[in-house]
């Protein structure tokens, strides 16, 4: 019987930890988050479009709060109007303005800013929050991870104006190798522990009430296809 040498071994070990799925473990200096088109005009059209904008302006403070630079796009502001006051007024300093865009994926609009950090060797996480889950969250979803990137999708942030078309679209980055997450599972990832300085604005974050109806869950969305 003929035994595999040690460089066989080794091979046979490196291409069984680049094969394994992704812990999707987060931290602040390795995260990027990302606010896909959360506009005006979408108001009065998405499902549940306060829970979103409510999401997002949590991960938006969470994110100043703990360093985490944060991009922002717009699907055609000039008819779409621009970024909701919710999440604009608590950008953190330094963020860039809102990149105006007509391709349904962010990724032209960001992926410049994402390689100045270092590329997905560097700063791998993108935490992706936004609308529409089937139309621009998808194809990013799709171009990120096709980039190298880990896209982890909080689904108490991302809607479409259907539900059907919500809960598709998750199932569909998920499928894909999105990792499933909510605004709570993110910032507490982010802070770590207690211990953490920023963990008492990350607590009160938590701790606001929630705008009604909530979004479902993942579980929850794609159980009713």
């Amino acid at each position: 019987m003929a035994f595999p040498t040690r460089l066989a071994v080794r091979a046979m070990a490196t291409h069984a930890a680049s094969s394994s799925p992704s812990l999707g473990r987060l931290t602040p200096s390795t995260s990027t988050l990302l606010i896909c088109d959360v506009q005006e005009r979408f108001r009065p059209l998405i499902h549940a479009f306060p829970a979103v904008a409510d999401t997002a302006s949590r991960l938006v403070r969470g994110a100043a709060a703990l360093g985490v630079p944060v991009l922002v796009t717009e699907q055609y502001p000039k008819a779409l109007g621009p970024t909701v006051a919710e999440v604009a007024l608590h950008l953190p300093p330094g963020t860039p303005p809102p990149a105006a865009k007509t391709d349904f994926s962010m990724w032209p609009s960001i992926q410049a800013a994402l390689t100045a950090r270092g590329g997905p060797a560097a700063a791998p996480h993108l935490v992706l929050t936004g609308i529409e889950a089937h139309v621009c969250v998808l194809q990013t979803t799709l171009d990120a991870l096709a980039a190298g990137y880990e896209v982890h999708l909080v689904a108490d942030g991302v809607s479409s104006q259907r539900p059907g078309d919500r809960a598709t679209g998750l199932a569909r980055c998920l499928g894909v190798g999105a990792h499933a997450a909510t605004s709570e599972m993110v910032l507490f990832q982010w802070a770590g522990g207690a211990g953490h300085p920023a963990f008492k604005a990350v607590s009160a974050l938590a701790k606001e009430e929630r705008p009604q109806p909530q979004l479902p869950g993942v579980g929850e969305s794609v159980a009713r296809l």
